[in-house]
């Protein structure tokens, strides 16, 4: 799954404000089923990186919305957003630092794995 598309980023903070202000973006969990127990964000889609590719239809409806990818500290949720764009998913974020980073600035009460 490599891809050489460059991929903005968004920060956990920026994420927040604009669920705040009523932005409806989907996020998209790409971490595997047994880190879902641990943690998760709410209201997200979830398709593992390693089934990404033969899931990619499930997210055909979300095409020209903007989707932002989050998986435990950043480096899986890259690799998807950067495959996500090069199948024409426009714009695609991935959250800096993944759901870690989630819970340093956002939620504290998210365990930590």
């Amino acid at each position: 799954m490599e891809t050489g598309c460059t991929i903005a980023e968004i920060r956990p903070i920026e994420l927040k404000q604009r669920l705040a202000a009523g932005e409806n973006p989907v996020i998209l969990d790409v971490r595997e089923p047994h880190e879902l127990e641990i943690c998760r964000l709410e209201n997200t889609a979830h398709i593992p990186l390693g089934a990404l590719k033969e899931r990619i239809s499930e997210l055909e409806q979300f095409k020209g919305r903007e989707i932002v990818v989050y998986c435990r500290s950043g480096g899986r949720s890259q690799r998807a957003a950067s495959f996500l764009a090069s199948n024409g998913f426009k714009p695609v974020y991935n959250l800096v630092g993944g759901i870690l980073a989630w819970a340093d600035e956002i939620d504290p009460s998210l365990a930590r794995y």
